[in-house]
C-alpha cells in the first residue's frame, strides 16, 4: 500500500543550477542543449532524492524551466498573437521576458506566496491546439530510470481562473474550449502506462468562489474522471481550506483529494464527506512554506484525529503544498549556529519527515527501526530546545512592545505635502527610481570576499563607495531629479535587514525560487526581534554627501520584512510584526535626524499576506496597517515618506492603501497600462503616486515614445502634480547597459510630456 506523497518538489537545483545555466543561455554565453542537459540532470538527481527517502509517490512534469502556468499556456495553445511567429524555446522565454519586439505577459504572486507566475493572456477568438511533449517526455525520462511517476498538472478551473481576457470578458466563457483540450491530454496520457495517477492542482478552489465558478467542479470532474478507467485523479488544494469545493468533489468519480490541513485546518470539516465517499485522502500534514523542523509527535495526533473520521487504509501523509517554496537541503549550512540549525527543516529534509511520519502513523512505534527511533528522538529533543531556548525569548524586547503608544505620524495628509513641497521644492512628474541599481559581478564578488574574510572592512567599504559614487554620478548627468545611493551592501531587500536584527537568522543556501532564474535567500525569524544599531544611516548619509540633490532613505517595511521570511511558528505573526515595526521606527528616526528628507518605506510584499478567505482579511489589514504606521510614526511632517508595492490589484484594497498614510506611493504597473491606477482616480486618491512607466523584469529598453505614451496614458487618469515617474521596480537584477539607456529615454520622455504640458 502507498502511504507517502510529495505534492511537487523544488526544481532550481541544490545550487541554483538552473538559474546559472539559463542566464548563461539568455547571454549567450551557453546553448539550449546546455540548458537541456542542465535540467535533465536535476530531474534525475531531485527523483533520486525523493526514491532514497521512500517516497511513494513522485512527480513529473512539476518541473519547469520558467514557470508552470506558462507552461500550461504553452501546452494548450495559448499564445498571444504578438508571439505566434516565434517557435520552441524563443516562443517561450520570449512569453516570460519579452524580447526586442515583444512585451513579456504580465506577471503576479502565486496565491499569497511570494512566487510569481505568468498570466496567461485569453480572448474569445484563442484557435487551442494541444502540445503534450512536455509532460509525455518526462514522464518516459523518469521511468527510463526505474521510477513510475505521478504526473502534475494545473486544473483547468485554476489556470482560467488565474489567467486574463485581453478582449475585456470573462475567462470562465473559455471553459469548454479549454476543457476540450484537457480531454485530449488525458487521452494521450492514457496510453503511456496501464496505471496512472494524475495530480491536477485547483488552488482556486481555496478562495471564496462565486457559485458560477463552483458549478463548473462537477461537470469538469464528472468529465475527465472518466476518459480512462487507469487514471486515478488526485484534486489537489493549497494554502485555505477548500471546503466548498470538497462538498461537490466527493460526488465526482476522482480517486483522491489533496488537503492542507496546516493552512487551512478548516478542512477537518470535511472529513466525514470524504469518509462516506472511500475516496482517499491525500493529508497535507508537512509544512512546505516554512523551514522549520516538524514536531512529528504532534503530527501524529493531529493523523490519528483524522483517522477517527477517514478509515486508516485511504489516507496517504502528504506535504501541505509543493517543497518549491522552501529551500532545498541543509547540506550547504555550514555556518549556521548548531542548536538553531537543528530546528531546522529544507525540502530534503522533509521528504525525510513524510517517510519517518508515514511509518509511525501506520505501523506504530514498535515498528520502527534503530534509525528511525534515533530520528524520532532526534526530532523530539529538537522541538523541546526550541520551546525553552534563552536564543527565542528576550524580556526587554517584549515589555517595550507592550509599553509602545506612538502608533502614526503627526498631522495631516494634506497639511504634510505643502509643507514638504515647499521644503523640497520638486516639480510636477518628478523623476525617481525605486532604489537598487544593478547587482555588479564585481559587487557581488566583494560582498561574498568581505562575508568570507578574504578582504578588509576597509577596503570593501571603499569598493562600496565607489559603486555609490559612480551611481550619484551617473542620476545627476542623466537628470534624475531624486536620488537613491543604488544598495550596492545588499544582498537582498529582506535579507540585509535580516542580518542586522536579533532575532534573525540568515543561511548561505537557502535560495527559493522567485520567478524564472531569479531566486531568494529569506532570512527566518527564530526569536524576539529587535535593532542593536543603525542599519543604512552611514551608506545613505556617505551618498547624500556626494550630492546636493535630495537623496532617498532606502528601508524594507515590517509587512514585506515579515511575509518575505520564514517566519517563526511558535508566536502570532501580529506579534512578530509589530516588534519588527518598532526596529524600523529607530532606523526612520536615525536617518532622519542624519538630515535625510526622503525615506522609502518598501511594503513590496504587502498585498501577498492577504489571507486568501474574505473572513479573515479583516484582521490582517488591521495589524499589517498598524505596523506600517507605527515603522513610521517617528517621521516629522516635513519628513516625506514613500512606499513601493509590487505586482497587485489594488481594487479590493485601495482604502487599506489610504489608511496607510504614506506621502507618495510607487507602483508595478508596467505590464498593466494604466488599468491599476484607474481606482486611484475612482476612489479620489489624495497621494501622490509613481506608477511604473516601464518594466524592470525585461531585458528589452523602452524607447522614449513608448514611455511618453504610458506617461500620457497615466496622465489621463491622475493630474501631473499628483504623478511621479520612475521604473515599475527596483533595478539591480538588470545589466548597466540596459538601465542607462532605459532611465536616459525615461528623464527625455519626461522632458517631452512637460514640454508639451507647457
Amino acid at each position: 500500500m502507498s502511504k507517502n506523497y510529495v505534492v511537487g518538489f523544488a526544481r532550481i537545483g541544490e545550487q541554483r543550477e538552473l538559474k546559472k545555466v539559463l542566464e548563461s543561455f539568455w547571454a549567450k554565453n551557453s546553448s539550449f542543449g546546455d540548458v537541456k542537459k542542465v535540467a535533465s540532470e536535476l530531474k534525475k538527481r531531485h527523483w533520486n532524492y525523493q526514491k532514497e527517502a521512500d517516497i511513494d509517490f513522485i512527480s513529473s512534469n512539476d518541473f519547469s524551466l520558467y514557470d508552470n502556468m506558462l507552461d500550461t499556456a504553452v501546452m494548450l495553445g495559448a499564445i498571444p498573437k504578438r508571439f505566434k511567429n516565434l517557435r520552441d524555446e524563443e516562443l517561450y522565454f520570449s512569453m516570460a521576458r519579452g524580447d526586442k519586439n515583444c512585451v513579456a505577459m504580465e506577471m503576479t504572486k502565486w496565491f499569497n506566496t511570494n512566487y510569481h507566475y505568468i498570466v496567461p493572456e485569453l480572448s474569445l477568438d484563442d484557435k487551442y491546439k494541444l502540445n503534450a511533449t512536455k509532460i509525455i517526455d518526462e514522464y518516459k525520462e523518469a521511468k527510463k530510470l526505474g521510477i513510475k511517476t505521478k504526473i502534475n498538472l494545473i486544473g483547468p478551473i485554476t489556470f482560467l481562473g488565474l489567467s486574463k481576457r485581453v478582449d475585456r470578458g470573462d475567462t470562465y466563457e473559455l471553459f469548454n474550449k479549454i476543457l476540450s483540450i484537457y480531454k485530449e491530454l488525458l487521452k494521450e496520457i492514457s496510453i503511456l502506462d496501464d496505471n496512472i495517477t494524475l495530480q491536477i492542482d485547483e488552488p482556486i478552489f481555496v478562495k471564496d468562489n462565486e457559485v458560477k465558478v463552483l458549478s463548473l467542479i462537477k461537470p469538469t470532474y464528472d468529465s475527465l474522471a472518466t476518459i480512462s478507467k487507469n487514471i486515478n485523479i488526485v484534486v489537489t488544494t493549497y494554502f485555505e481550506h477548500s471546503n466548498e469545493a470538497t462538498k461537490i468533489l466527493v460526488n465526482t468519480p476522482i480517486w483522491a483529494l489533496g488537503l492542507d490541513f496546516l493552512y487551512g485546518d478548516e478542512n477537518l470539516q470535511s472529513l466525514e464527506l470524504i469518509a462516506n465517499s472511500n475516496k482517499k485522502l491525500i493529508a497535507g500534514v508537512v509544512d512546505g512554506r516554512n523551514i522549520w523542523k516538524n514536531d512529528i509527535l504532534q503530527t501524529n495526533k493531529l493523523l490519528e484525529n483524522i483517522a477517527q473520521k477517514v478509515d486508516k487504509q485511504n489516507i496517504i501523509i502528504s506535504s501541505s503544498c509543493s517543497l518549491l517554496h522552501t529551500p532545498f537541503t541543509l547540506k550547504y549550512e555550514e555556518k549556521l549556529n548548531a542548536e538553531i540549525k537543528n530546528w531546522l527543516s529544507y525540502a530534503v529534509q522533509k521528504l525525510d519527515e513524510i517517510s519517518l511520519i508515514s511509518k509511525l502513523f501506520f505501523n506504530g512505534i514498535d515498528s520502527l527501526g534503530a534509525k528511525d527511533k534515533n530520528e524520532l528522538n532526534i526530532n523530539k529533543k529538537a522541538n523541546k530546545s526550541r520551546k525553552t531556548s534563552t536564543l527565542i525569548h528576550d524580556k526587554a524586547v517584549q515589555d517595550r512592545v507592550d509599553k509602545f503608544t506612538k502608533f502614526q505620524r503627526d498631522g495631516k495628509y494634506e497639511d504634510r505635502i505643502k509643507l514638504q513641497k515647499e521644503i523640497l521644492g520638486y516639480k510636477d512628474l518628478t523623476t525617481t527610481t525605486i532604489g537598487s541599481f544593478p547587482q555588479t559581478p564585481e559587487v557581488r564578488k566583494a560582498r561574498r570576499d568581505f562575508k568570507n574574510g578574504v578582504i578588509s572592512c576597509e577596503n570593501y567599504e571603499k569598493q562600496m563607495k565607489n559603486y555609490i559614487d559612480d551611481c550619484v554620478a551617473f542620476q545627476e548627468e542623466c537628470g534624475i531629479d531624486i536620488l537613491v545611493h543604488g544598495e550596492p551592501e545588499r544582498n537582498d531587500m529582506v535579507e540585509y535587514f535580516g542580518e542586522q536584527l536579533k532575532g534573525y537568522g540568515f543561511s548561505q543556501n537557502g535560495w527559493v525560487q522567485s520567478y524564472g532564474s531569479r531566486c531568494v535567500k529569506p532570512p527566518f525569524i527564530y526569536g524576539d526581534i529587535s535593532r542593536p544599531k543603525p542599519m543604512t544611516v552611514s551608506w545613505i548619509t556617505y551618498a547624500q554627501s556626494k550630492t546636493n540633490k535630495i537623496m532617498k532613505g532606502m528601508l524594507t517595511g515590517p509587512v514585506t520584512i515579515l511575509n518575505w521570511s520564514f517566519v517563526r511558528d511558535d508566536k502570532p505573526r501580529d506579534e512578530v510584526s509589530k516588534q519588527i515595526a518598532i526596529a524600523i521606527n529607530d532606523e526612520i528616526d536615525d536617518l532622519q535626524k542624519a538630515g535625510i528628507k526622503i525615506i522609502q518605506v518598501d511594503e513590496a510584499a504587502f498585498k501577498e499576506g492577504y489571507p486568501l478567505r474574505e473572513e479573515k482579511i479583516k484582521i490582517y489589514e488591521d495589524w499589517a496597517v498598524r505596523d506600517f504606521k507605527i515603522s513610521v510614526s517617528c517621521a516629522n511632517k516635513e519628513t516625506q515618506i514613500h512606499t513601493h508595492m509590487c505586482y497587485s490589484e489594488f481594487n479590493d484594497i485601495i482604502r487599506t492603501i489610504e489608511a496607510m498614510d504614506a506621502d507618495v506611493i510607487s507602483i508595478e504597473t508596467a505590464r498593466s497600462g494604466n488599468e491599476l491606477l484607474k481606482i486611484f482616480k475612482e476612489v479620489g486618491y489624495k497621494q501622490e503616486v509613481g506608477p511604473g512607466v516601464y518594466d524592470i523584469h525585461s531585458p528589452r529598453i523602452p524607447s522614449v515614445r513608448e514611455i511618453v505614451q504610458q506617461i500620457e496614458l497615466l496622465l489621463e487618469v491622475l493630474p501631473k502634480k499628483q504623478l511621479w515617474i520612475n521604473p515599475d521596480c527596483g533595478l539591480k537584477t538588470r545589466k548597466w547597459s540596459e538601465v542607462k539607456l532605459s532611465l536616459k529615454n525615461m528623464i527625455e520622455a519626461v522632458k517631452i510630456v512637460r514640454d508639451s504640458l507647457k
